[in-house]
Order: C-alpha cells, then sequence, then structure tokens
C-alpha cells in the first residue's frame, strides 16, 4: 500500500472539564477541506501547533517546534475501534496527519508530505488526563500506555501546504533502531531503555535527550 494522507486535522479552543489550562482544549481535532499550511511554530512556550488554523491551549506542555504536529496512522485507531467497540473518526486522539501505509517509523525519519512539506519525527505522544477524560474511556491512560502504539510528533523542516489525499513519502530513514514506540516504552515502562535514545542522535526531541543524559550518568555511578 502506497503511503499518504487521509485527512489533516485541525481544532479550535473550546471550554472543557478536561483541563486545567486557562482558555479550555484544542483536542477536538476535526478534518478540514482544503489545503493548510505548515510551518514551524516557534519554541515550546510561545509556539503553538505547526498548522495554520489548528489550537494549541497548554502551550507549557504542547506544541512548540518539537511537537508542532502529531501524526497517527488509520491502523492503529482502527485497532483501537475494534478494542473498544466504538467508532474513531480521524482526528480522535487529537492528531494533525491521520495517515495509512507507513508504519515502524524511527526517530530522526523525514516523511515528504505532498510535494512541499518536509518532517521529521522527534518523540512519541505521552498520554495526559486530558486526552483520558476526552475519550471518557475507563483506565484510558494506562490502556494507551501498555499498548505502546502512541502516535508520533514531528518538527516542520520544510514548510508548505498539505491536504488529505497527499502522498506520504519517507524521505530518509536512519540506520539506528530507536523506534516510536521504543522511545515510547522508555519514556513509560521501561526507564532502563532512556540511554539507548541517545543513539538517535541530533533529531531527538530535547526533553527526552535530557532524561536520557540524567539517566545514563546515574547509570554510571
Amino acid at each position: 500500500m502506497n503511503a499518504k494522507l487521509l485527512t489533516v486535522n485541525t481544532g479550535r479552543a473550546t471550554p472543557s472539564t478536561h483541563t486545567n489550562a486557562e482558555g479550555g482544549t484544542g483536542i477536538d481535532k476535526r478534518p478540514v477541506d482544503g489545503p493548510v499550511a505548515v510551518a514551524a511554530p516557534g519554541p515550546k512556550g510561545v509556539g503553538g501547533s505547526g498548522l495554520a488554523g489548528d489550537a494549541v491551549v497548554d502551550r507549557r506542555h504542547h506544541g512548540g517546534d518539537d511537537q508542532a504536529v502529531y501524526a497517527y496512522a488509520r491502523e492503529d485507531l482502527d485497532d483501537w475501534q475494534r478494542e473498544l467497540d466504538r467508532e474513531l473518526a480521524n482526528g480522535a486522539f487529537g492528531e494533525n496527519l491521520t495517515t495509512t501505509g507507513i508504519t515502524g517509523a524511527r526517530i530522526g525519519e523525514r516523511w515528504r508530505v505532498g510535494p512541499e512539506v518536509l518532517l521529521e519525527i522527534t518523540s512519541p505522544r505521552i498520554p495526559c488526563r486530558t486526552f483520558q477524560s476526552w475519550l471518557d474511556e475507563r483506565g484510558w491512560i494506562k490502556r494507551f500506555t501498555q499498548a505502546a502504539v502512541p502516535g508520533a510528533y514531528l518538527r516542520v523542516l520544510e514548510a508548505g501546504e498539505i491536504r488529505a489525499g497527499d502522498p506520504v513519502r519517507v524521505e530518509h530513514r536512519p540506520d539506528h533502531d530507536i523506534t516510536v514506540a521504543l522511545m515510547f516504552r522508555a519514556l513509560t515502562t521501561q526507564r532502563d531503555l532512556l540511554p539507548r535514545l541517545l543513539e538517535a542522535g541530533a533529531p531527538l526531541h530535547q526533553e527526552a535527550r535530557a532524561s536520557a543524559t540524567k539517566y545514563a550518568a546515574l547509570a554510571t555511578r
């Protein structure tokens, strides 16, 4: 199957009991028609989403250059749909890009989306209370963590426009084996894997780099 972008999803800031952030949440992403501009939003705490028209309310924990775009595979949504016995539309996990035909992504992998936009994978999504409340599933954080199918955050290397149906081409796949799933386990359930994250090199999310460096230093004492 050729990899492609099924939908581009954006959300507006809406009042919510799902979060303590002032202004509510932008987790309710919906597919949009037509092209969407994509660009690096700026550093975390200042920049929001990499997609024009997409709200990031809690900028202390979300958004910024290293988390500019969130992608999730339709294949994984389908698996959750069967397990939860409920329909999960594209955007249901708060993802900006719902993709198909692309699996096993690695940190530092680069995706060409359409003819213009180049994205680079930085880290997995870590589930939070807002995510659990939004889905309204009992024990969701634990279930999502145990499954270790988190989807990927990406930074924007080359700006441009994207739209539903655009091809997604892996332009660069690193020769290390630090996948998004492995990094997720290192940050959640298997902390002993943290030092391995440093093998991913420069593309690694700066916060994950700090955690991995600290753990490695403690392990050598």
